[in-house]
């Protein structure tokens, strides 16, 4: 039955080429989010995967990890943090630069957001060479969390950005190409 289920979700994501530089294959979530059943499935089968982990707050990273990521938190009976772009939070925050496959971005968190007893999923809707997470884990660090996991809608396999996170914490994955 799971299998069955990935494979429609994976079936579902719409490849566009050359976005958002050339020579980027990008996966569109948006073709499986527009189906209530395929929403509902990711959101549930992430979920079932962190149900008995204690999770207190889901931070997710902008944009489209905020799509599954509040629904994450409602299902966990957890915390929503954003992780946003430079400029987009209103009080204080921590912020870090990193680099992309092709670029340069950055990102920041409230210095609030997290304390000593959280228990943190870090989602995203892709992992791909892991840099956003990376760069977002980094944020997270700077607080005294219990612990720290980490959950993708789709994982790129041969950009190895589960190997380059799987140091720092448990790496999980819904659909892999």
């Amino acid at each position: 039955m799971y299998s069955t289920i990935t494979e429609n979700i994976s079936k579902a994501i719409r490849n566009i080429p050359d976005f958002p530089v050339k020579g980027i294959q990008f996966k569109d979530i948006t073709t499986v989010i527009r189906q209530p059943v395929l929403f509902a499935q990711i959101t549930d089968l992430i979920a079932a995967q962190y149900a008995n982990k204690g999770i207190t707050k889901v931070v997710a990273i902008e944009s489209r990890g905020f799509i599954t990521g509040g629904t994450l938190a409602y299902k966990l009976g957890a915390g929503f943090v954003p992780v946003r772009k430079p400029g987009k939070l209103p009080s204080s925050t921590y912020g870090v630069t990193y680099d992309l496959e092709y670029g340069q971005d950055s990102l920041e968190i409230h210095r609030d957001a997290l304390d000593k007893d959280d228990i943190v999923l870090l989602h995203d809707d892709l992992l791909a060479t892991g840099g956003t997470a990376l760069a977002a884990l980094g944020l997270i660090k700077r607080f005294p969390v219990q612990q720290v996991f980490a959950a993708f809608i789709i994982e790129l396999e041969m950009l190895n950005g589960r190997q380059r996170l799987a140091q720092h914490c448990d790496v999980f994955s819904l659909v892999r190409f």
